[in-house]
């Protein structure tokens, strides 16, 4: 019996105290991934595919390919700055973002839709027109 009870107060005290997960609900480092020009940061937010349009060059890829896609284009067109103009957000299902991405050969506006789920935002759609 005291064994049975040594080993319950060691547990209790050497298990950490279960603390509820902030939920976070923002875009901001996808915010950060496009104003630095990173496709390795932004890949993280894609989803299994996406689809991606670069100035009328548009198709379907896994994570992986579009990657490959937007390092290319940040490395054409190295990155100024991002700003958000426009956000429409419904938390729990799709929202749909509107930027513009600053380079020094031409700006862009960017399209970003996104779905929500387990807290996570996933980019589905991803489209930068040239203005």
């Amino acid at each position: 019996m005291l064994f049975l009870n040594l080993f319950l107060s060691l547990w209790i005290f050497l298990t950490p105290l279960q603390k509820p997960e902030l939920e976070v609900h923002t875009i901001d480092p996808i915010i950060a991934a496009l104003g630095n020009g990173s496709s390795n940061d932004l890949a993280k937010f894609f989803d299994s595919s996406i689809s991606l349009n670069i100035n009328g060059q548009q198709g379907d890829y896994s994570k992986t390919q579009a990657e490959l896609v937007l390092r290319d284009f940040f490395k054409k067109n190295p990155s100024q700055g991002f700003s958000i103009l426009y956000q429409n957000e419904n938390q729990g299902s799709i929202s749909t973002y509107i930027g513009e991405y600053l380079s020094s050969p031409g700006n862009f506006k960017v399209f970003i839709k996104v779905s929500q789920t387990q807290s996570a935002y996933k980019i589905y759609s991803l489209d930068f027109v040239k203005n």
